[in-house]
């Protein structure tokens, strides 16, 4: 009986720390004054927009440097730091003549306020609607990593853009952690749930996956279950070998990016 008494200790233990701990699991945030200067090396703007009379979300529109442009990359980022951990994956979409704008997240960078599922799907969809102003629908594209591929599904099933590209997408947040704590109630523990595999099947546009076989973060069998709620004209493309990491920097991805946006 005591050790059916420590191993029910541990099991509870373990998890109201997942349950209470989760958006350390989740989220990696590095904040910086407001005061900081960005340094980039291409040419870019910064908008610091209030969201609500306590939150600001810091926006960076990294531009290409040719001057006729071709539409805007909406780039819904991954997990760790903040903007400036992603500048340099903006290159193969500046470089064909496209905006790229960045947001940072509650608590990343220079933007403000307590991050929670709604709070991230109401700021993209703003970002969403401050390019529908400034373009036509059809000259968005809307990109997600990681984390950000829910978040860019989310958006891309409530709009109507020309495209969703999505580096290294989950099934949905519970998926993911029953990948790693499958003794648990997941979906249950889960505060956040980000259902990627629903957003998709509400999206109209085209939507292109990348996923490496090698991925340690998101495993690519999380991903491959998306597959199944694809349309005819979407693809799922494996990158043998690749990881979490360095999947965006592979022949493959970046030919295929390459080839899309010489459209």
């Amino acid at each position: 009986m005591r050790w059916l008494k420590a191993i029910v200790t541990i099991y509870v233990v373990i998890g109201l720390g997942l349950y209470f701990l989760q958006e350390k699991f989740l989220f990696h945030p590095q904040s910086i004054p407001s005061s900081y200067k960005f340094k980039f090396d291409l040419p870019f703007e910064e908008l610091n927009i209030p969201f609500n009379k306590t939150d600001t979300m810091n926006l960076i529109k990294f531009l290409p440097s040719d001057s006729i442009r071709k539409g805007i990359v909406i780039y819904y980022h991954g997990n760790m730091s903040n903007i400036n951990h992603y500048s340099d994956y903006v290159k193969p979409f500046t470089k064909k003549g496209y905006e790229v704008w960045m947001e940072d997240y509650p608590s990343f960078g220079k933007s403000t306020g307590i991050i929670n599922e709604a709070k991230l799907y109401a700021q993209a969809m703003q970002v969403k609607k401050m390019a529908d102003a400034v373009v036509a629908e059809d000259s968005i594209l809307i990109y997600g990593k990681s984390i950000g591929t829910g978040i860019a599904a989310y958006v891309a099933s409530n709009s109507k853009v020309k495209l969703l590209i999505l580096e290294t997408p989950y099934f949905s947040i519970p998926s993911l952690f029953e990948t790693y704590s499958f003794i648990y109630p997941t979906n249950f523990l889960s505060k956040y749930k980000i259902p990627t595999y629903e957003y998709l099947q509400k999206t109209k546009t085209a939507i292109i996956i990348f996923h490496g076989t090698n991925d340690g973060v998101i495993p690519y069998s999380n991903a491959k279950k998306l597959s199944k709620f694809l349309k005819p004209q979407d693809k799922f493309i494996t990158i043998p070998n690749a990881t979490h990491q360095n999947i965006n920097r592979t022949k493959i991805y970046l030919n295929y990016i390459d080839s899309l946006l010489s459209k």
